[in-house]
């Protein structure tokens, strides 16, 4: 053997062995996207696999070399580092222990979209695809010939708690990919409706889901805007035809809303809502709700604004603020502002820079994969700022994964999104 083979020998055996292990981290990730719709439960679980499976594989200098060339691991750290200053200088609470397994929840859920090859993350994002379809199966027949009540799907079948709000909240991200789909295909010289249309067809579906099936103000009006988002991040540069698409879009969504009186009550209903809670109401409407947390949120972190009251603090605060009747409530369905109450404006601000530092990385990139982290994007912002996305973890165990996994191939080279439908599917992602 001459010296040149043998360390071609070395390497190929040292490929070989570590094959096993790199389909592993591929599996755990497809796994992940497959349990988004499921009790949250599976989602820890997946995630703890996918911890696992990285630790095991190897490839350490890879990943770190991932991690170092991201621009989102600086608001990631800083998160980590402005949460443990927190922790140090501020009082501690009875939840501090459970708002810092939160804090660190969110930080290792999207430091590991950071980690994952572009390969892995097209597995998680097939596992994604597949999860969708599997839970629009469950939908067509529970509600036409009936299914036995699980805990698998029943969040999908029945509008009940957080999770069904993630639920609808990641079929209103389906709807928007499928609308960016749509449009890029309308740049087609012939045929342009032969995939747009039943493109439009899948947001219009979603659109029904959200409405009907799981009824949802947030992802509901997140599908409208990340719309009309997709059709200016398409067309920024070309004025005339990016008026016609918003001025369609606005009359094809006022049409829509027109022939379906729940979503009318329903918004008017929210409408109603804040104007009473102006007046000094009290209720379990979902926006007085809202109003009350959000004013008296804001009046917490506006106490201590330089590093906020503390780890765990929002819950004791608001049981000595808040209206009686609703003392139950354990987090204000904000984000940004539960994080100033207990970390001060730099932790607000953190987050701020998280979400600006997502949201530019998308708007520079013009195609079709730009396009489609930008909307992810901005329905996790709409959820973040009403839903409690990050803090609860029946939502930030599955949004903001699937959201920061889209935003993880906006730095990719090419169209990586061709390679997550399965076979010539993946051809028709482009733009």
């Amino acid at each position: 053997m001459t010296r040149s083979q043998a360390p071609s020998t070395e390497i190929e055996r040292a490929l070989a062995a570590s094959a096993p292990r790199a389909r592993f981290v591929q599996a755990a990730a497809l796994l992940w996207g497959c349990v988004v719709f499921m009790p949250v439960g599976l989602n820890y679980g997946a995630a703890g696999l996918l911890i696992l499976a990285l630790l095991t594989a190897g490839g350490y200098r890879e990943r770190a070399a991932r991690w170092r060339s991201d621009p989102l691991r600086w608001p990631i750290l800083a998160f980590v580092a402005w949460v443990l200053v927190v922790l140090a200088l501020r009082p501690h609470h009875a939840e501090t222990g459970l708002s810092l397994w939160h804090d660190g929840r969110i930080a290792v859920t999207l430091s590991l979209t950071l980690l994952l090859s572009v390969e892995e993350t097209v597995w998680a994002l097939r596992g994604f695809l597949l999860a969708a379809a599997f839970a629009v199966v469950v939908i067509i027949l529970g509600h036409t010939v009936g299914l036995p009540t699980l805990p698998i799907w029943h969040n999908v079948l029945v509008m009940k708690g957080n999770k069904s709000i993630n639920d609808a909240l990641l079929f209103a991200l389906i709807g928007a990919s499928a609308a960016v789909w749509g449009l890029a295909h309308l740049n087609d010289t012939r045929d342009r409706w032969h995939w747009a249309g039943p493109a439009f067809a899948v947001t219009i579906v979603t659109a029904v889901i959200v409405t009907v099936t799981l009824p949802n103000r947030t992802s509901l009006l997140g599908l409208l805007l990340a719309v009309f988002a997709a059709c200016v991040h398409q067309w920024r540069g070309r004025l005339r035809v990016l008026a016609v698409a918003l001025c369609v879009g606005a009359v094809v969504a006022a049409g829509l809303v027109w022939q379906a009186p729940s979503v009318q009550e329903k918004f008017t209903l929210g409408i109603h809502e804040l104007e009473a809670a102006q007046a000094g109401a009290v209720s379990e409407g979902s926006w007085v709700v809202r109003f009350h947390m959000y004013r008296e949120t804001t009046r917490m972190m506006l106490d201590a604004p330089l590093a906020g009251l503390g780890l765990g603090s929002w819950t004791p605060e608001w049981h000595r603020r808040g209206p009686k009747l609703l003392y139950d409530y354990s987090m204000p369905h904000n984000d940004f502002l539960w994080l100033g109450a207990e970390t001060g404006v730099p932790g607000l601000l953190i987050l701020v820079s998280l979400f600006v530092t997502g949201l530019v990385i998308a708007w520079r990139r013009r195609d079709i994969t730009g396009r489609l982290a930008f909307v992810a994007m901005l329905i996790l912002l709409v959820a973040t700022c009403v839903n409690s996305a990050m803090r609860d973890a029946a939502i930030g165990l599955s949004l903001p994964w699937i959201a920061f996994l889209y935003l993880h191939l906006a730095r990719a080279p090419g169209n990586p999104w061709v390679g997550v439908p399965p076979g010539k599917w993946g051809a028709l992602l482009r733009g």
